[in-house]
């Protein structure tokens, strides 16, 4: 089944929220409820098999994700607190000159203290929650043909309203056979903007009188990020407390938690007109004669902002120009937009340049961030294989990391006069520890291009922080390259 979706239907502008219709849409809600067995549903456990991709963390920004498999997987709602809580032993992909993968554990936990709609609608949208939503909540629905087959659209809202001060919407597609069949929502996304987020339940089995369906696939972007293959399901389980109250396990993969606020920023000069700003993800400030270059914007908005207020008090009379992009992963990707928002460039790998734009391009009606409100285009310049940015002032050169199972579209910085290295995600190993893929990967890099530096600036500090040097990162990796 394809599905065919539209950005102009993201927020389902085209529902009718008449009465005549709201009366219509409990009365659909309620026979799906009673023909999934879902009357006096308050809570559902089922097992089986799951995997999860590493979306905004894949080698190619937006297909191919790299996925960790997930085994014993066992999760139960409680659709009356809300909550809901997962578990079972993970296994990542394998990657190319690195250990064997070890196993792991996924223990995710969602309650209602969770303040994020993208956690809370992994509740929402189960066939049962969404039910529950739509009975409890506005909710108006219109019969729709996808493929020829025909659905009853159910749409509700959510009490919960977007950063923005949108609402939010869920729609659920049922079918002929009065099951859910597919859920839709939209959520709020630092780079995607409104994210479209779907579920497809497929080959529903009866447990007891409850349908369940034998598959769900988890969709975010048109890209599949998780899916479960379900054996064995009940409905009101007793043993429900104890498992939801479980001491917590630890490691592994876990659904990501509401961002923190970022650390305080502090900074210092390595060189005149070059600054490292640090407290998170660390950046780098370069004055050039009449303008400056940042590199890396933090892993949100809120670090996005104040860096850009940290250079412009470190260099107060010049505009920023450009900002560079060592790669495309979320967490390196999620401060971009204020920069965007100011009208500066952003400068990223060339394999990066049509999911920047795109992306930066995108509808933010939920975020209700500095990019939405100020309507600016992004403006992108792709590095092919190396660009010099160059005044009388300053040099900076920006080179492609080739063979890197990271990220296919990574660049470093490199001041030649400074003798500065400037890189992201070739993480330091802790003592005793030996070097990732990725740093050994960055010294072959460093071999292949020549550069001599006397200062590494990692965008993630080592531990405990320090200056490093070209020796240190050659001693790091000897006995792997």
């Amino acid at each position: 089944m394809i599905w065919k979706t539209g950005a102009g239907t993201a927020l389902l502008t085209a529902f009718v929220a008449g009465n005549l219709f709201a009366q219509d849409a409990k009365a659909v809600v309620a026979e799906a409820t009673k023909a999934m067995g879902a009357t006096g549903l308050n809570a559902v456990a089922y097992s089986g098999s799951a995997a999860i991709g590493n979306f905004g963390q894949s080698r190619i920004i937006t297909f191919r994700l790299a996925s960790t498999s997930i085994r014993n997987y066992t999760r139960a709602i409680d659709f009356t607190a809300p909550a809901s809580r997962a578990t079972g032993s993970t296994l990542p992909p394998a990657v190319p000159g690195g250990p064997p993968p070890q196993l792991g554990t996924f223990d995710e936990t969602i309650t209602s203290a969770d303040p994020a709609w993208a956690r809370q609608l992994q509740i929402w949208i189960t066939p049962w929650g969404f039910l529950r939503g739509a009975a409890a909540n506005p909710a108006t629905v219109r019969s729709r043909k996808v493929d020829g087959a025909p659905y009853s659209v159910v749409t509700w809202i959510p009490p919960r309203k977007a950063p923005s001060g949108q609402n939010y919407q869920v729609a659920g597609y049922i079918n002929a056979q009065q099951l859910v069949e597919r859920v839709e929502t939209w959520v709020e996304h630092p780079v995607m903007g409104d994210l479209h987020v779907e579920a497809i339940y497929s080959g529903y089995q009866d447990f007891d009188g409850l349908k369940v369906p034998a598959r769900i696939a988890f969709r975010q972007a048109g890209m599949e990020t998780f899916v479960v293959a379900i054996t064995e399901a009940e409905a009101n389980p007793p043993a429900l407390a104890a498992f939801m109250n479980a001491p917590a396990t630890t490691g592994g993969v876990a659904a990501p938690a509401a961002q923190a606020v970022p650390p305080p920023l502090s900074s210092e000069k390595l060189a005149d007109g070059v600054y490292r700003i640090t407290g998170g993800y660390v950046s780098l400030a370069v004055e050039f004669r009449d303008h400056v270059v940042v590199l890396e914007s933090g892993q949100s908005e809120a670090r996005g902002l104040a860096i850009l207020a940290e250079v412009k008090r470190l260099i107060p009379n010049k505009p920023i120009k450009y900002l560079v992009n060592t790669h495309p992963h979320y967490d390196h990707a999620g401060g971009v937009a204020p920069f965007v928002a100011q009208g500066i460039t952003i400068i990223t790998d060339d394999n990066n340049k049509f999911f920047f734009e795109a992306s930066m391009s995108s509808p933010r009606t939920l975020v209700g961030d500095a990019l939405t409100k100020s309507k600016k285009k992004p403006k992108v310049e792709g590095v092919i294989d190396k660009l010099i940015l160059q005044d009388a002032t300053r040099t900076l050169e920006l080179h492609h990391i080739e063979k890197l199972e990271h990220s296919d579209g990574m660049l470093v910085a490199y001041l030649p006069k400074e003798r500065i290295l400037f890189t992201a995600d070739f993480a330091v190993p802790a003592a005793g520890q030996p070097p990732s893929p990725s740093l050994v990967t960055l010294a072959e890099n460093v071999e292949r291009l020549q550069l001599d530096f006397d200062r590494h600036v990692p965008v993630h500090a080592p531990n405990p922080d320090r200056p490093m040097n070209k020796a240190d990162l050659m001693a790091l990796t000897k006995d792997r390259r």
